[in-house]
Formats: C-alpha cells, sequence, structure tokens
C-alpha cells in the first residue's frame, strides 16, 4: 500500500510502498477513504513534540481519518467489516496518511450521516479539541460570552459552531475572507485582528479560545471577566497572568476518546453543523498540501483522500 512517511525530524514526507498492517487484540484494519492533516502534524514532524509524542522512525503522518473497516482483530465485538468510521489514532502511532490503517477499536465511532465520509476525515482532533475546552473544561453554557481566536481556523470554525448551538454569544477573530466565514459559522462579531486591537474591541468574555499564543494569548486576558476562562491549545497559559487577571486558565491537550468523539459526531447530525474545507487533495499532492498546512494559512481542514 501507499503512505506518506517520514524517516525523521524535520524529513521531507515521502510517498512509499509498504505492507498492509494487520489489526492485533482489539485492534482493526482500516480501509482509509480520506485522512486530514492537523497543525499538529507539522510539530510532529518537525520534532516540536518529542518530549509528549516521541515518534519512531520510519513514521507514516497522520492521526485523524475515516473509511470503513477491512479487518477486526480478536476482541473486537461491536465492529464489523464493512462498517463506516471515523477515527484519531495516538500521535505515536500515526499511520492515517496511509490506504490501510490499524486503530484501537476503542477510538472509533461512527461518522455523521449529514457529512460526507472523506469531509469527516476532517472531524477528529479540530473538533475534538473545540469540544473538550468549551465543554469539559469551561463548562460552556447558554447566554455566555465566548471570544474564539482564528475563527476560520480548524479548531476555531468547529467552535464556532459549537457555542453558537450551544446559546453563546460568539465573537471570534480573522483577517480577510476570514470575517465572512466567522460570520456564516454563527459568530455574532468578526474582529479582523491584522487592523483592529481585538483587546480595544472586546470586554467581559466569560470564555476565551487561544489557538494561537503568544502576545494574543498575553491580552486575552484583559477581555475576561473575573472569574472567566482561557483555553489554550497551541501552548500552556501563563499562570502568573492568569491569577493577576483573577481568571482561571487552562491548557487543553487533545487526546483521543471514542466517548467525545461520538458526541461531536452526533451533535455535528442534530445540528446540521459542517466541516469548513480549505481544500481536498490527493496523497499524490501530499507534500504541497502539508506545505500549506504549515504556512499557517489555511482556512479549515485540508483533506486527502486515500481512495
Amino acid at each position: 500500500m501507499k503512505a506518506a512517511r517520514i524517516t525523521g525530524y524535520n524529513a521531507v514526507p515521502m510517498l512509499e510502498d509498504i505492507a498492509v498492517p494487520t489489526p492485533g487484540a482489539g485492534e482493526v484494519l482500516v480501509r482509509v477513504t480520506a485522512a486530514s492533516i492537523n497543525p499538529l502534524d507539522v510539530k510532529l514532524q518537525r520534532g516540536y513534540m518529542h518530549q509528549f509524542f516521541p515518534l519512531v522512525f520510519p513514521y507514516t503522518l497522520g492521526t485523524d481519518l475515516a473509511g470503513e473497516i477491512e479487518q477486526v482483530g480478536p476482541q473486537v465485538e461491536e465492529w464489523r467489516p464493512g462498517d463506516k468510521i471515523v477515527a484519531r489514532t495516538d500521535p505515536t502511532a500515526g499511520g492515517a496518511f496511509g490506504e490501510y490503517a490499524v486503530v484501537p477499536a476503542a477510538y472509533l465511532a461512527k461518522p455523521p450521516s449529514t457529512i460526507l465520509l472523506d469531509e469527516a476525515a476532517g472531524i477528529p482532533t479540530a473538533a475534538g479539541t473545540a469540544w473538550q475546552g468549551l465543554f469539559e473544561t469551561a463548562s460552556l453554557t447558554r447566554g455566555q460570552t465566548v471570544l474564539i481566536h482564528a475563527g476560520a481556523g480548524g479548531v476555531g470554525s468547529f467552535a464556532i459552531q459549537f457555542a453558537r448551538n450551544a446559546g453563546a454569544r460568539v465573537i471570534a477573530t480573522a483577517s480577510g475572507d476570514g470575517l465572512d466565514i466567522v460570520r456564516r459559522l454563527g459568530a455574532e462579531k468578526g474582529v479582523d485582528y491584522r487592523s483592529r486591537d481585538f483587546a480595544q474591541q472586546v470586554s467581559d468574555v466569560d470564555v476565551v479560545l487561544d489557538t494561537i499564543g503568544g502576545e494574543t494569548q498575553q491580552r486575552s486576558y484583559g477581555v475576561l471577566r473575573a472569574g472567566g476562562v482561557l483555553l489554550a491549545t497551541s501552548a500552556p497559559p501563563d499562570e502568573a497572568l492568569a491569577k493577576a487577571h483573577n481568571v482561571t486558565a487552562s491548557f487543553v491537550f487533545h487526546s483521543s476518546e471514542a466517548g467525545r468523539l461520538q458526541r461531536v459526531t452526533e451533535a455535528m447530525d442534530k445540528h446540521g453543523m459542517k466541516v469548513l474545507l480549505d481544500r481536498k487533495t490527493t496523497l499524490r499532492s501530499f507534500d504541497q498540501a502539508f506545505e500549506h498546512q504549515a504556512s499557517g494559512r489555511a482556512r479549515g481542514k485540508i483533506i486527502v483522500a486515500l481512495r
């Protein structure tokens, strides 16, 4: 089978012919329809996440996939060959950018019926991170105000939809055509971070979802009300600054978890939510797609078709 692999940190991803893997106990073999590229894949390739996710080379890139079960391993009872699934593998295991992937059955969820199967590959990490932050960490409720940074990105685009459907007032930062995107997704207000200081436009916010870090995170503490919550996905937050502003700051470290993923896909079905697509491409063009993700200019998700 074909797979996009790296032979070391900072190595250029290359397409290789490798053997189809065999599922072990508690695992399934998935015939991958599509996989999506995440910022995490770029960080893994560059070695930035070595402390948390040390890789063994050669390494097949990718964690987020959608497809059909080809074979079930021993001790798998709830899934059958032919079942359509969406899943997120462990980052250390990778494997999504291969024509077949072995995935623990405990990581599988049913894809939304209202979304094309290839587009469902864009859900696991981005939507799971948004869900984990907003509802499991911040306990977002109806009537609250949430500021979502990079609202036209992968995590941000899902966060806008989740928060809107939870009855929250949504403000999102973006630029260029991203401002139209965030409004279409459900943001009440879009702030152009290139021409306007969001800290001068927004105040008394209950929750900030920061996917950027750095200066953006530093200035976000000041827009929160006393007792508000800052959710950081790119780097651990500054506890001293949080204390100084009388707010709570939490690092949202997303993990593969089928229960959460199933809640996400069911919510997307129920409320007609969509995957914001930057582009769809093929494994043959993986190198260009990976470069585009690394540039930081992607609007939503990059989907790579394996079939």
